[in-house]
C-alpha cells in the first residue's frame, strides 16, 4: 500500500515534498565551552596531562590492587547489581523510545475490511424473506461487502519529529552513560567497603595484639603486687585497661559485618549468602597511571551524561519552535466496496480517494511562545548543569591528588611515632619492674601507642580509599567513545538532515 500511496502523485511532487521535509526549524547543537581552567593544580611535577581521545578504556581498574578476592567481587556487579539492571532497563526503555519518535516519520497503513446489511422500503408482517432479496411487503434487504486501505502522513516539513528523533537520542546516550556512571559507582562502593572492612580485620588482629600485651602486664602487676612492691591500684589500673581493650575488640566485630552485608548487596546478593575470609590490608598503595587528563570531559561517565542531556534540551527548543508552522497531513484510501463476497475484488468495485491537510495555530493565548521559552529555559539549565558538573570533576581529582600527597606525608610521620611509642613503652615497663617509675607510666605510654597505631592503620585505609577515589574521578577506564553513536541507535531514516 506504501507503493500505491505514493504513486499517486507525480514524481515532481514527491521531489518538492521531500525537499521541503530537509527543513529543520531551531538551533543546530554545538557543545558550549565549560568555561573553566582545565588543570589540575595538583599535578605532580612530570606528570603528563593526557588529551581527552589518548586515554584507552582501562577495564577493571581495580586490578592495580591485585588482589583476587576484590577481583571475584567486582565482576559480580555487571551480573547480578540491581542498581546497574535499572539503569540498563531504563536504558534499553530509552532505545525503544527512539522507534516511537522515528515512527512518525513513516506513513502509517492501515486496512479495514467490512460488511453492512441493510434494509429499506416499507414494513415487513410477516417476517418472511423471499429468495430475490425482498420481504413479503415490498422492502429489500441487501449485503454489501468491503475492504480498504488507508493511508495517513504527516509531512515533517519543519523537524518537529525529527527534532524529537534527536533529542530522544541524546537522552539515550545519557541513558548510557548513565548506566557506566551507575556500574562505576557500585564499583567504587565495593572496593571502598573492600578496603573498610580489610582494615577493620586490621585492628581486630591489632587489638588482639594488644590484648595479649595487656595480660602481660596485668600479670606483671600481679607479681609486683604479690611481691609488695606494688600497690593495689596499679592491679585495678591494669585491669581495667585489659577490659576496656577487649570491649573495644568485641565492638570491631560491628563494622566488619556492616562492611561484609553492604558488599553482598552491591553484588546483588542477601546479606546471608556472603561470607568474606579475613584478610589483610595491601602492603602498599598503587601508583595511580601518570596520563591524568585535565580535560575530564571525554573520561567520565557522568559529564558525558550532562553533555548529552544539553543536545536533548538543545533539539526541544526545534520541536517548539516547529509548532509555530502549519501541519501538513496527506491521506489516501484505496479499495473495493459491493456484493457478492466472491466478486469484490473488481474493477468496477474499485473506490479510492487522496486528500490533503494543513493546520495552522492562528491563537493560543501566548502558549507557544510560552513552550520556547520554556524550552530555552530547560537547555540554559542542562548548560549549567554541565558546566557544575565538570567542576566538580576537576574539584574531586584536585581532592584525591592532594589526600594522597599529605597522607603519604602524614603515613611517614605516623611510621616514626608508633615506632618511638612502642619503644616508650617498653622503657616504661621496664622502669616500672626496678621500682623507679609509676605504673601510670605504663598506662600512659600503652594508650599513647595503641592511639598512634591505630591511627597509623586508620591512614593505611585512608590511603587505599583515596587511591580508589582518585582512579574513579579520572573515569575509571571509561572514555565517551563507549556511548553508542546515533548510526547504531537509530536505522535508516526518511530524508532530511
Amino acid at each position: 500500500m506504501r507503493k500505491s500511496f505514493l504513486l499517486l502523485f507525480s514524481k515532481k511532487e514527491v521531489l518538492v515534498l521531500l525537499a521541503l521535509s530537509g527543513c529543520m526549524v531551531g538551533p543546530d547543537y554545538k557543545r558550549p565551552p565549560p568555561e573553566v581552567v582545565l588543570a589540575f593544580k595538583e599535578a605532580p611535577p612530570g606528570w603528563k596531562l593526557a588529551t581527552p581521545q589518548d586515554a584507552s578504556d582501562r577495564g577493571a581498574w581495580w586490578s592495580v590492587f591485585n588482589d583476587p578476592v576484590l577481583d571475584g567481587l567486582e565482576r559480580q556487579i555487571d551480573i547480578t547489581n540491581q542498581t546497574l539492571k535499572q539503569a540498563e532497563a531504563t536504558y534499553r526503555a530509552a532505545q525503544a523510545q527512539i522507534q516511537v519518535a522515528r515512527g512518525a516519520l513513516f506513513p502509517t497503513l492501515s486496512v479495514t475490511p467490512g460488511v453492512t446489511r441493510s434494509s429499506s422500503g416499507g414494513s415487513s408482517r410477516s417476517g418472511g424473506l423471499s429468495t430475490d432479496g425482498f420481504t413479503g411487503t415490498g422492502s429489500r434487504t441487501t449485503t454489501s461487502f468491503s475492504l480498504e486501505a488507508n493511508a495517513t502522513w504527516e509531512i515533517d516539513l519543519w523537524g518537529r519529529i525529527r527534532r524529537q528523533v534527536e533529542s530522544d537520542v541524546a537522552a539515550t546516550q545519557a541513558s548510557a552513560a548513565d548506566v557506566a556512571n551507575a556500574r562505576l559507582s557500585a564499583q567504587t562502593t565495593l572496593a571502598s567497603d573492600y578496603f573498610q572492612l580489610l582494615g577493620q580485620d586490621s585492628l581486630e588482629r591489632l587489638l588482639r595484639d594488644t590484648v595479649a600485651q595487656y595480660q602481660r602486664s596485668l600479670q606483671i602487676t600481679q607479681n609486683q603486687y604479690d611481691a609488695g612492691t606494688a600497690a593495689r591500684s596499679d592491679v585495678i589500673t591494669a585491669q581495667t585497661q585489659l577490659l576496656s581493650t577487649q570491649a573495644q575488640l568485641i565492638n570491631a566485630g560491628v563494622a566488619r559485618a556492616q562492611y561484609e552485608h553492604a558488599i553482598a548487596v552491591l553484588t546483588g546478593h542477601a546479606p546471608a549468602e556472603l561470607t568474606i575470609a579475613v584478610g589483610k590490608l595491601p602492603a602498599g598503595v598503587p601508583t595511580v597511571p601518570p596520563a591524568l587528563p585535565a580535560p575530564l570531559l571525554e573520561r567520565r561517565p557522568d559529564i558525558a551524561a550532562a553533555e548529552r542531556a544539553m543536545e536533548q534540551q538543545n533539539a526541544l527548543i526545534g520541536v517548539a519552535v516547529a509548532a509555530f508552522y502549519p501541519v501538513v497531513d496527506l491521506s489516501a484510501l484505496y479499495g473495493y466496496v459491493g456484493n457478492p463476497l466472491s466478486g469484490l475484488i473488481a474493477v468496477s468495485n474499485r473506490v479510492w480517494s487522496l486528500g490533503a491537510s494543513a493546520t495552522q495555530t492562528l491563537f493560543q493565548g501566548g502558549t507557544l511562545t510560552a513552550q520556547v521559552k520554556v524550552a530555552r529555559a530547560n537547555y540554559d539549565a542542562a548548560v549549567d548543569s554541565y558546566r557544575q558538573t565538570v567542576l566538580t570533576a576537576l574539584q574531586q581529582v584536585e581532592d584525591g591528588l592532594s589526600d594522597l600527597r599529605i597522607l603519604e606525608q602524614q603515613a611517614g610521620v605516623e611510621d616514626q611515632a608508633v615506632a618511638a611509642a612502642q619503644q616508650a613503652v617498653q622503657i616504661a615497663l621496664n622502669e616500672y619492674r626496678a621500682g623507679t617509675q609509676a605504673y601510670t607510666t605504663v598506662v600512659t605510654a600503652q594508650a599513647t601507642a595503641l592511639a598512634d597505631a591505630e591511627t597509623q592503620l586508620s591512614i593505611r585505609v585512608s590511603r587505599l580509599t583515596d587511591s580508589v577515589a582518585l582512579i574513579t574521578a579520572l573515569g575509571g577506564g571509561w572514555t565517551s567513545a563507549q556511548i553508542p553513536d546515533r548510526d547504531a541507535l537509530v536505522p535508516i531514516l526518511p530524508p532530511g538532515p
